[in-house]
């Protein structure tokens, strides 16, 4: 893989040109001339430390976009068309400019959904949301119960969200989104997890637990086992018309066999192609779970006093490099490759495995040995770390209610109808 500079982009060679026909992924395997999700990271601070935060959020970075620049940023996205942007962090709404920013991006046709866990969301924030065009919420709850919720987001965050969807239902906001990172102690709640959402008139979106950041310390204890894999799987044939995902789980496909039960969605890691994402100092990485030098792009500040995000998507050398046709390494032998075509980059890099190998959770089990095998004191770890250095007030607490095995048998694409725009 190609790697990109420091901060800015340096001009690449053309890009291969791009198919006008055939299916859409052989279309956006070659990239588009702006992204149609954009993840941007408003801020790193947090008022929270959950275990698994893939950006390991917690402390502001001094060097900051400023609201200037961030609104020079959102003109741009507004130019280039970007369907929609994913505001999150860090929490958002701890930043002091947050709502200027929202009113702004409304204000010139560029549709937001932010994340947040839901404390600052009070019944007047919420009335204010539910009457505002192109703007999308998306609370995070990571158990059906305080006990498994709280034991990786802390103290009191069960509560929180609970309290800011009640306060989003009752200002009469619809489909508004409850978002799950599914685990190991929580794969046995999904139907819990969806009376949830149905409680507050919420839609049910539910991601993959990706190896990043603080995510990268837990994944050996948190991600899902083989067995819950496939428990996850055949709960979302059987309730994915229902169910967001942003094409989390394509993985998973894998499971499908002669094309019955193939999960909707592109089977297409979108890095650098289709998604990409924004931190809070203006860094491009091609993805929002690989935040990380490797992966790093350029940077939006052009040294005049400016934003350029149009020339690091479009030159970027990292950028050029992934949209390029991939050769698919070992995996293309595998029966199911049309269906999951290698897996996820970051989990596959995060985890220390080859990027043209086989997914860190390959439901063929394809990856064991080379999991076995891994230099686990090599891993790459991550490039930056705003995690708080002293005590947090809503830490996580330890959970001892799923120590026993799992009752249960068993990563933004946003271009699936009825799926993608979770």
């Amino acid at each position: 893989m190609t790697l990109a500079p420091e901060r800015r982009a340096t001009p690449a060679p053309a890009r291969p040109v791009r198919p006008t026909t055939g299916p859409l992924v052989d279309q956006f395997e070659f990239g588009l001339d702006a992204p149609i999700c954009l993840t941007w990271e408003l801020t790193y601070a947090c008022n929270l430390a959950c275990t698994h935060c893939l950006s390991s959020s917690g402390r502001r970075d001094p060097d900051e976009l400023s609201t200037e620049e961030c609104k020079a940023l959102i003109d741009e996205f507004e130019r280039m068309q970007i369907f929609y942007v994913n505001i999150g962090g860090g929490e958002p709404t701890v930043r002091p400019d947050f709502w200027e920013l929202l009113d702004y991006a409304v204000a010139h046709h560029v549709g937001v959904k932010f994340s947040t866990n839901g404390f600052r969301i009070t019944p007047e924030r919420a009335a204010k949301l539910a009457a505002t065009d192109y703007v999308d919420v998306q609370v995070s709850l990571d158990g059906a119960t305080a006990e498994v919720n709280d034991s990786v987001r802390g103290r009191g965050t069960y509560d929180a969200a609970l309290r800011a969807m009640a306060n989003l239902r009752d200002a009469g906001m619809k489909d508004f989104k409850m978002s799950v990172v599914c685990t190991r102690h929580n794969i046995g709640q999904l139907d819990e997890f969806k009376a949830i959402a149905d409680t507050y008139g919420a839609q049910l979106r539910l991601t993959r637990l990706r190896p990043s950041g603080r995510g990268a310390d837990v994944w050996d204890e948190l991600h899902p086992l083989p067995e819950q894999q496939r428990e996850l799987y055949d709960w979302l044939v059987a309730n994915g018309d229902q169910v967001l995902t942003g094409d989390s789980f394509f993985h998973l496909s894998a499971f499908a066999e002669d094309g019955q039960g193939a999960l909707p969605g592109l089977n297409l890691c979108g890095a650098g192609r289709v998604v990409c994402l924004v931190d809070p100092v203006g860094d491009v990485y091609a993805c929002p779970f690989a935040i990380h030098d490797r992966f790093k792009a350029g940077n939006v500040r052009d040294g005049a006093g400016a934003t350029d995000f149009d020339t690091v998507w479009k030159h970027s050398e990292l950028f050029t490099d992934l949209r390029s046709p991939q050769t698919g390494g070992a995996c293309t032998k595998c029966s199911a490759y049309d269906s999951c075509r290698g897996g996820c980059m970051a989990a596959k890099f995060f985890t220390g495995l080859p990027l043209d190998g086989p997914d860190p959770e390959c439901v063929k089990g394809n990856a064991a040995s080379s999991l076995e095998a891994r230099d686990r004191g090599g891993l790459p770890g991550t490039s930056q770390d705003h995690s708080h250095k002293g005590t947090v007030r809503n830490a996580p607490v330890p959970l001892t209610l799923m120590r026993r095995p799992p009752s249960g048998a068993c990563d933004e694409s946003p271009l699936v109808p009825g799926r993608s725009f979770g």
